[in-house]
């Protein structure tokens, strides 16, 4: 079958036509049942009217037969015709009968539903009236050429036409048949419920007022769901940065290590080797060359002192004893009485920061004290460190000539590496001609 027979029989494929055949059939009993009640009540109250006190019981027995019955109206249509109606009345304050009958009084969709089994009665048997019409016509004109020859004077009269048997009943079969397939399925789809849909169902202002509603719930839905995949990325850098800072403690450890293992093989290590040697042989020459094992002795001292002094050195990024007991100003008045460059030390720390904090501080000040000595050929050193709140500050300027690059292999990276392991952070300034700024930022919660 072609797409336009389909479309011409579909009536006869879904069982939404026999539901609605049933709808139509019984909606005459239904109005005829339930619309006199409403009108009599209605009636009554408002010919009570000038005796008010007793118009009043009929009013309200005409509010409460009209809203069961738009009830029972909405579920007959939901379960036959597939249309779902909601309920178009606000719930009913707490209180009496006599402020829910003023409440209904007030309410217009409560009016609407007055006035459904008024107009539903007409409605109702027109309705009726049609589909039976076309129904029992289309049957009748169907099964003619069965019994034609039965009727009086072997026609059937219609109206203006006379139907004989043969020719004339066949042709009418025909006919019955187009009724019975096309016409009075079509049809019995068409009464539908228009009138319970206008009076029974949400006003246009009501169903504008859900859709408002609905998109307004869905908007608040969307700002939920972001909010929430806001706080998942929070959530997300919050751990990247975990991670971020787990990775600079851990780059600064292996930093500190591999600077340890270097300066050992590259100082105090070759120092404490050229002194063994010396004495050996110091120990060799002792009694034939006294004034040469002499010599050698004096100069095994002086690499002793210089291997003290490179020990010394080495451990500056150790956490002194008397850091812990004494705090920063303490450690490091003997760091910079040390220094071979001349510094100047200003420290505003009226709180003590945590011992981290602490210890942090003490090794940005130890490295970059050995980098001036090393590589600045600086004739002073400024290192002001404060503290605002919960944050420590370090700011420490040399007048050397600059250049100072993390890249190569300074100090800096691990410096700003332990720094960054703590959440902080590290700026270096270090133009070439000078000076160079290294200024840290720790947070210091006590």
């Amino acid at each position: 079958m072609g797409p336009v027979v389909t479309t011409l029989l579909h009536p006869w494929t879904t069982s939404r036509t026999w539901r609605a055949l049933g709808h139509a059939l019984l909606d005459l009993p239904f109005a005829v049942t339930f619309g006199p009640v409403v009108l009599v009540f209605l009636a009554l109250s408002v010919g009570l009217f000038i005796t008010f006190p007793l118009a009043l019981p009929f009013a309200w027995l005409a509010f409460v037969v009209a809203r069961g019955y738009g009830r029972l109206e909405r579920s007959r249509v939901a379960s036959l015709l597939d249309v779902h109606l909601g309920d178009p009345h606000p719930p009913l304050a707490p209180g009496s009968w006599w402020a829910h009958l003023k409440e209904r009084v007030r309410t217009p969709s409560r009016w609407r539903e007055i006035a459904y089994p008024l107009l539903h009665l007409p409605v109702a048997g027109i309705n009726f009236a049609v589909v039976v019409a076309v129904w029992a016509g289309s049957l009748t004109l169907l099964l003619l050429p069965l019994y034609a020859g039965a009727l009086p004077r072997d026609r059937a009269e219609m109206g203006l036409f006379e139907v004989h048997p043969g020719v004339g009943a066949w042709t009418a079969g025909a006919l019955g048949l187009v009724g019975v397939v096309l016409l009075a399925p079509w049809t019995t789809l068409a009464v539908g419920a228009a009138l319970a849909r206008w009076l029974l169902g949400p006003s246009q202002a009501t169903l504008h007022a859900q859709v408002a509603r609905l998109q307004a719930d869905r908007v608040a839905a969307e700002v939920s769901r972001s909010a929430a995949e806001a706080d998942r990325a929070v959530a997300e850098a919050g751990r990247t940065a975990a991670e971020a800072h787990r990775s600079a403690a851990v780059g600064s450890a292996q930093s500190e290590r591999n600077r340890i293992e270097r300066d050992l093989h590259d100082g105090a290590q070759q120092r404490l080797v050229a002194l063994a040697m010396d004495l050996g042989m110091a120990r060799e020459r002792f009694d034939e060359h006294p004034e040469a094992a002499r010599a050698l002795v004096v100069e095994a001292h002086e690499e002793a002192k210089a291997a003290l002094a490179e020990l010394r050195d080495l451990v500056r990024g150790f956490q002194p004893s008397i850091l812990e007991a004494r705090g920063l100003d303490a450690a490091l008045s003997p760091l910079v009485a040390r220094s071979p460059v001349p510094v100047r030390l200003q420290i505003d720390v009226a709180q003590r920061p945590s011992m981290a904090c602490e210890n942090a501080a003490y090794y940005v000040v130890a490295e970059a004290l050995t980098n001036v000595a090393k590589h600045a050929r600086a004739t002073l050193v400024t290192v002001a460190i404060a503290r605002r709140g919960d944050r420590l500050a370090i700011d420490i300027t040399d007048d050397g000539g600059g250049g100072a690059e993390p890249s190569a292999g300074t100090g800096l990276r691990g410096l700003d590496e332990r720094v960054r392991a703590l959440g902080g952070w590290t700026r270096i300034m270090s133009p070439v001609g000078g000076p160079t700024t290294v200024m840290a930022e720790l947070p210091c919660a006590s």
